[in-house]
């Protein structure tokens, strides 16, 4: 049986290390929030017959918008233009370069305030701190029946810190995405973040759970049935988040434009709520054993 509670420090510092950087990132540059939170121009066309190329349309385009914009495909012949504020001259200039009326059927055009895009940014915050609140409620209740000898209050306790490490190193590699490759975070980036949490508790309440019934049959020191917990549920998380990893990868790679920063957030919060599940939360849960 493989002692994971003996190299408890190695893995905080590693973790210590990550985090540290992670605030350093977020303090310095921050998120490069897309016009989802900042506001911006929202311009969908429907193509009457076949759609270019999406690289063909953004090398179009790119010749009549300075700033940065995203493309998304709707649909067999549809696409959505984001960008920040547009003229309504540029935005004639965009129609007719795709073709104007011949081709292409104007479907809607607006503007998305900075009002909606802070409305926006703190229902993100607001639904992430929910979820916190919750999942510690629920780990509580679901381990009430585990008093010793940790509490059930200290199970969620040690989940929700492993969850704050996973979604705090993921912010501030998108920090620094953002900051060097000029990677953006948008709503489908909090549906990401909410989904990593998800994702990640699943895996700790996996050991947590296995820990209980060890603690119920059998016997030995509570490191020795830490131990035992996570040699019997290592293979398990390992196996499920490869498999759901090279669908994320598939996805990254040929999901196109739109789904990059979602399938991206989820392939490196899936990886730490791996790695937080087997060697951040069973730890810290031994280190409230000790104290």
């Amino acid at each position: 049986m493989t002692d994971f509670i003996k190299y408890s420090r190695l893995y905080f510092a590693f973790s210590g290390i990550l985090i540290l950087a992670s605030i350093v990132f977020l303090s310095l540059w921050g998120l490069r929030f897309g016009i989802d939170f900042t506001g911006g121009t929202l311009l969908e066309v429907e193509f009457i017959k076949e759609r270019p190329a999406i690289s063909d349309l953004r090398k179009t385009i790119s010749e009549k918008i300075q700033s940065d914009f995203t493309l998304q495909e709707v649909g067999e012949k549809g696409v959505i233009l984001r960008a920040k504020e547009i003229s309504e001259e540029t935005h004639q200039k965009i129609i007719e370069s795709l073709g104007g009326e011949e081709k292409v059927r104007e479907k809607r055009f607006e503007m998305i305030g900075p009002s909606i895009g802070r409305e926006l940014k703190k229902e993100a915050i607001t639904a992430l701190a929910f979820g916190f609140l919750f999942i510690i409620v629920y780990i509580a209740f679901a381990f009430r029946r585990v008093s010793r000898p940790v509490s059930s209050f200290k199970y969620g306790l040690a989940a929700l810190i492993a969850l704050f490490h996973d979604i705090l190193i993921t912010c501030g590699i998108f920090a620094f995405l953002g900051r060097f490759f000029n990677i953006e975070v948008n709503t489908p980036f909090a549906a990401a973040l909410l989904t990593i949490l998800g994702y990640s508790i699943n895996d700790t309440i996996v050991v947590f759970d296995r820990c209980r019934e060890n603690l119920i049959k059998s016997e030995g020191g509570f490191k020795e049935i830490l131990n035992r917990s996570l040699s019997q549920s290592i293979a398990r998380s390992l196996f499920t988040s490869l498999s759901t990893l090279l669908v994320l990868f598939a996805v990254l790679l040929w999901g196109g434009e739109t789904l990059f920063s979602f399938s991206l957030a989820l392939i490196v919060g899936i990886i730490l709520g791996t790695y937080s599940s087997i060697f951040i939360a069973a730890p810290i849960l031994f280190r409230f054993y000790k104290k």
